[in-house]
């Protein structure tokens, strides 16, 4: 009995060693890929993306994602057009911005049908409509964010130049923070900063969402063209993953809210506002699609053109180069 034991023993022993070799194998198959976010991917902004990472969702398809900051939306897709990255983040407006300048990046998949970018101005300041922003101190992430861009195509769709209003870059943190100090009066917010404002200042906001004034659009995957070429299952993957952790936002957020402070431990036991938030992204952004992340190209010609018309871009693309619904289809 005592020599079936030891065979009995070392054979447990030989599958024990295979079991973990077999998770070794399968944890080094997984492929990585750097993700170029706009902003902190902390922010509930990006929840999409942390929760199909939290999820799952990439990691079922074969990938193992790491979001790197970059300097805003334009720059990142500068960063993926160099091939820096394979795929990155910013709007839908992105593409319009660069590929007149030769930066080969399309859409690949827009989160949502209505827009990224809301203008929230102090209750106390007497602003009621952009208009009323002339004089006034307006936030930005950065110069190089394509936020900042929808909010100089908002301010020239009322007749305001961008020098009839003081526009400061001062950091994701610094966009809410200053309004809510005092120190501007206005941001160019996104729909979390937008509900932090609100809550800090006891509902005595303004919101003046982009769209009433400008076709700006909602946060957007972006991939260079020789990722497309090449790599079409690895975009597939993003698209799909993203969009799935969105749809899970959509209809169930404070389910979605729960597993988003899980995976961002940073939002613990904020469960309530990151529910809210939720709501107000699908409120102010994801909403609107008859297919889940499709690109609309009657919205992307009429957007082009008031980017043309306004002089923030010189030369028209053509909208078949901005864009592709291949991975959503």
């Amino acid at each position: 009995m005592k020599p079936f034991n030891q065979m009995r023993k070392l054979g447990a022993g030989v599958l024990a060693v295979l079991a973990i070799g077999t998770v070794g194998h399968q944890a080094s198959a997984l492929e990585k890929v750097n993700y170029l976010m706009p902003a902190p991917a902390i922010l509930p902004a990006f929840a999409p993306w942390m929760l199909a990472k939290y999820l799952g969702y990439y990691k079922a398809a074969g990938y193992d994602v790491k979001f790197i900051r970059g300097k805003g939306g334009v720059d990142v897709a500068k960063q993926v057009g160099a091939g820096n990255a394979p795929v990155g983040g910013g709007i839908g407006d992105t593409p319009i911005l660069v590929r007149a300048n030769g930066i080969p990046v399309k859409a690949v998949a827009l989160l949502g049908g209505g827009a990224l970018m809301v203008m929230v101005a102090r209750g106390d300041r007497g602003i009621t409509s952009p208009r009323m922003l002339k004089g006034k101190t307006v936030t930005v992430m950065s110069y190089q964010d394509t936020t900042y861009y929808a909010l100089l195509g908002s301010l020239r769709s009322v007749g305001l130049k961008k020098s009839d209003v003081k526009i400061i870059a001062v950091g994701p943190r610094n966009v809410p923070g200053w309004v809510i100090a005092g120190k501007a009066d206005a941001c160019a917010c996104v729909p979390d900063w937008e509900i932090y404002v609100k809550g800090a200042l006891k509902g005595k906001i303004v919101s003046m969402p982009s769209r009433r004034y400008f076709p700006s659009m909602a946060q957007a995957i972006l991939a260079s063209d020789e990722t497309i070429a090449k790599r079409p299952e690895l975009v597939r993957a993003m698209v799909q993953g993203t969009l799935k952790a969105m749809k899970l936002m959509m209809r169930k957020p404070a389910q979605a809210a729960a597993a988003y402070v899980k995976a961002v431990p940073l939002h613990k036991g904020k469960e309530k506002l990151m529910t809210a938030i939720f709501r107000n992204f699908t409120k102010r952004a994801y909403a609107g699609q008859t297919t889940l992340g499709a690109m609309d190209p009657i919205q992307l010609e009429e957007l082009q053109n008031h980017y043309l018309k306004q002089g923030i871009i010189r030369k028209k693309t053509p909208v078949k180069d901005l864009y592709t619904n291949q991975f959503v289809e």
